[in-house]
């Protein structure tokens, strides 16, 4: 549905601009093949990729069979990319390399089909279900041509899109604890240092963690008390061996200490004979 709307909003914007320019309207209208394709190539060649596009997409259906088409093939996707319809590029330069697999543009137009879904990536508060497909035809795209003029710029869009992927995640289980959803914050921000242990929100990936489970001891029932404040304890001590000189040490701290007066207050409670509600 997305892509049929982005082929209708450009025809109807090409329709529009081009009902201003009577001579190239005649050119579109022309039925001399080489003439249009020569016009095309020079319009390309000078940057105007909107007519060097609307151009391309009548011929290349007329080129089939000629050895124009790979050529018109491989601009017409490219006139999409420069005009931003990184959807519609991403779509044309795919079939580019399906139809052409052994083309001396084979190559660009792999880079450029993931350069395309990497700039239609949304913002990481939105869903990344685009930005992990992009990440796959990049991997795909560094494991075919590992020695690419391409891979440096290719490995930072794979960088940059790894990064989105981590910010979500923290974000997602940052606004867990927000919310006091203190159980759930556990297992998210567990399973996002487990995902993510190198990443610059691991220490206060690790505090929130603290301060979750402490909260959720807190809040539940007594006979869970004891084992959830156990949890406390164990996350504090991981927490000050790997950040001995954090700035959350204080609270941290406190919460340790409470934790461990409540271990003890807790010591003649009968503990839960139930683990899996845990």
């Amino acid at each position: 549905m997305r892509f049929t709307r982005l082929i209708t909003t450009a025809f109807l914007a090409s329709t529009l601009l081009l009902g201003s320019c009577t001579g190239y309207q005649k050119l579109l209208k022309s039925a001399n093949v080489n003439e249009k394709y020569e016009a095309a190539i020079k319009y390309y060649d000078k940057g105007d990729y909107f007519r060097s596009g609307a151009l391309l997409e009548e011929l290349i259906p007329l080129l089939k069979g000629r050895p124009e088409a790979e050529k018109a093939q491989f601009y017409f996707a490219n006139t999409n990319y420069q005009q931003r319809n990184y959807v519609l590029s991403a779509y044309y330069f795919k079939q580019f390399t399906d139809t052409y697999p052994n083309s001396s543009y084979t190559e660009e137009a792999n880079f450029l089909h993931a350069k395309s879904l990497f700039r239609d990536s949304p913002g990481y508060e939105l869903d990344q279900t685009n930005t992990v497909s992009a990440l796959e035809v990049i991997q795909d795209f560094l494991n075919t041509y590992p020695t690419s003029q391409f891979r440096s710029e290719t490995e930072g869009m794979s960088q940059e899109l790894q990064k989105k992927l981590e910010n979500k995640a923290f974000q997602s289980a940052k606004l867990y604890y927000s919310l006091r959803y203190n159980q759930a914050a556990v297992t998210a921000l567990t399973n996002f240092n487990q995902q993510y242990p190198a990443s610059s929100y691991a220490e206060q990936a690790d505090y929130l963690r603290l301060a979750a489970q402490y909260a959720w001891a807190k809040e539940s029932i007594e006979s869970k008390q004891r084992e959830r404040f156990l949890d406390a304890v164990a996350i504090y001590q991981h927490f000050i061996d790997t950040y001995p000189q954090s700035k959350s040490l204080r609270t941290a701290q406190t919460m340790y200490d409470d934790s461990r007066a409540q271990l003890e207050l807790l010591k003649n409670v009968p503990a839960d004979p139930t683990t899996a509600a845990k």
